[in-house]
């Protein structure tokens, strides 16, 4: 009876401790970094990659070995190699040895994992879907343990969830983004078309030439334009 409330009361300390940890962080990329570090941890792996699924692509995330020339640039179809397989099926595959001898496997240049011995890829689950896939891997051989297999699996179920809402929160804000660029454009826009006679194709052209020639965004040439405006009329008004 102790034993079995030792092991419970590690599982309880397990699910306290991702709840933390995914409490404290900030952002899309941050939540998966915390993943990646707990699972990490947890099962003591030599490798942890993170796929978020992004319409019908597995995309590459989050990795604890840097990479930062293929991460969040590298994707899979779903079921393309063990990776798409696991997303296809919604279920975990564990191989403790010869992994890249499984006829799922897909080799990656870009990835020196791939030539590691031992792999375990659990789906991450939100409201009964798919919505990534999480990759641990060994250099050597390891048996993976169906406690471990259960504990990520877990970790797979929780942080689906916070990995959806971290991605909508993302898109959100990029929504927000993009709307406010394209207020200040409209403003700048009006303001060459005043000031220059220009139609508003033309007008839209110059800020694109002069974005591309000053090499900065859009939006802070608009910005300027706006902010020039504003202190020409300040500077027109009569003094009180």
């Amino acid at each position: 009876m102790d034993f079995i409330n030792s092991v419970e009361d590690s599982h309880v300390d397990v699910l306290h401790e991702i709840g933390v940890r995914l409490g404290m962080a900030d952002g899309f990329h941050e939540v998966l970094s915390r993943v990646v570090e707990f699972a990490s941890a947890l099962v003591k792996c030599d490798s942890c990659l993170i796929y978020v699924l992004e319409e019908d692509e597995l995309v590459l995330r989050a990795s604890k070995n840097p990479h930062p020339e293929v991460v969040d640039r590298l994707k899979l179809r779903v079921g393309q190699g063990i990776t798409g397989w696991v997303a296809e099926h919604n279920e975990p595959v564990a191989i403790p040895e010869r992994a890249a001898l499984d006829p799922r496997f897909q080799f990656f240049h870009e990835l020196p994992e791939d030539s590691y011995e031992a792999f375990l890829s659990v789906p991450l689950m939100c409201r009964g879907r798919v919505v990534g896939v999480i990759n641990l891997q060994h250099r050597q051989h390891h048996g993976y343990r169906k406690r471990e297999i259960r504990l990520i699996s877990t970790i797979g179920f929780l942080v689906g969830a916070e990995i959806e809402l971290a991605r909508l929160e993302e898109a959100n804000s990029t929504l927000t983004e993009q709307l406010q660029t394209r207020k200040l454009v409209e403003r700048a826009k009006g303001i060459l078309q005043r000031d220059l006679g220009l139609d508003e194709e033309q007008a839209y052209l110059m800020l694109q030439r002069q974005s591309r020639q000053k090499r900065r965004p859009m939006k802070e040439i608009a910005a300027a334009i706006i902010l020039s405006d504003e202190v020409r009329g300040s500077s027109a008004a009569p003094a009180s």
